[in-house]
């Protein structure tokens, strides 16, 4: 069968295709923004209409603005405008299955949330413009007129993340790390370790009963501010002893929100609202329907924990690039 992957220049697409490779049941071709020297891959900007030498079965469009900063033209531009034109495409190349790699935070409220499940309510608020986005580009691909499926996944880490973990262990590196102390239970949160996501992912590729949309987890929620201590220990790195109020450091981050969007040229805030939510509110999903489909993930938090220290105790910078 032939795969089509976008984003393949990224964290998921990238290991998405590696993976599919090693399996050795696929063709698969990729396009990415970066442009990279490898056969079968194209530098594509998909928020205009694109061509490619390529006619796929099945397309998994896993590009996307994934940061969780950047102006409302950015996030329209390659979340929303993207998924317009990538739908464009496959309606001109016979309608070949379409899986899109949404996101969990399309859920997310300013507050602790449990077993939160497919039919869980979305919006009309969102927690940042990224899920926003996200949500849009689900609204198309509900559109689209052939097969389709939405993947959402929570907390993507392990070899190659540049956006989740990556970041928090940068400033714990640098001191610049406080214990954040919310009031009253500590933030619970599932994760799914990126060969389970993968292996879904394929999974929903190959098989045609797979549509709809399905929430993804390792379904193994963990005490979050526990499970980074422990990620700390293991890379050695000093346990932060700075404690600060979770709603502190919440006005701290709109201050300084506010500030970078006043001054872009400062880039990306080293603080922000939704980095904040992550040790103050609980997200936690019910994911039997996932399970049902697609079976167990292939890989658990402790295995995945373990390849992603063994990963990043060898990169000599560990700051996001």
């Amino acid at each position: 069968m032939k795969l089509l992957v976008t984003g393949a220049s990224g964290f998921v697409g990238g290991k998405l295709i590696e993976r599919a490779q090693a399996a050795g049941a696929w063709e698969v071709f990729g396009v990415g923004r970066r442009p990279l020297n490898q056969r079968d891959y194209a530098s594509v900007d998909l928020s205009r209409p694109f061509e490619l030498p390529f006619a796929p079965d099945v397309v998994v469009h896993a590009a996307a603005r994934s940061s969780p900063w950047g102006t409302r033209a950015e996030f329209d531009r390659q979340n929303v405008e993207a998924t317009r034109r990538v739908i464009e495409f496959c309606e001109q190349r016979g309608r070949p299955k379409l899986i899109y790699i949404s996101s969990s935070s399309v859920f997310y409220r300013p507050e602790h949330q449990f077993d939160l499940t497919e039919t869980s309510p979305i919006g009309p608020a969102f927690v940042n413009t990224y899920a926003e986005t996200k949500f849009a580009g689900e609204q198309l691909v509900r559109g689209y007129a052939g097969a389709w499926t939405i993947l959402r996944p929570r907390a993507v880490f392990g070899p190659g993340d540049t956006v989740l973990f990556p970041r928090i262990i940068a400033a714990a590196q640098r001191g610049r790390l406080p214990l954040l102390v919310a009031d009253g239970r500590p933030a619970v949160g599932d994760l799914i370790y990126i060969d389970s996501l993968t292996d879904y992912i394929l999974h929903a590729a190959r098989d045609p009963a797979v549509v709809g949309d399905f929430n993804l987890t390792n379904a193994q929620p963990v005490p979050i501010l526990d499970f980074l201590l422990g990620v700390f220990n293991q890379l050695g790195i000093a346990r932060p002893t700075r404690r600060v109020p979770v709603a502190r450091a919440m006005r701290f981050a709109a201050a300084t929100e506010a500030i970078y969007r006043v001054l872009p040229f400062l880039g990306e805030p080293p603080i922000t609202r939704f980095g904040v939510s992550v040790f103050a509110w609980s997200k936690t999903f019910d994911v039997r329907k996932s399970l049902a489909a697609l079976g167990p993930p292939s890989v658990s938090i402790a295995v995945g924990v373990e390849a992603f220290v063994h990963w990043q105790r060898g990169q000599s910078i560990t700051t996001p690039s």
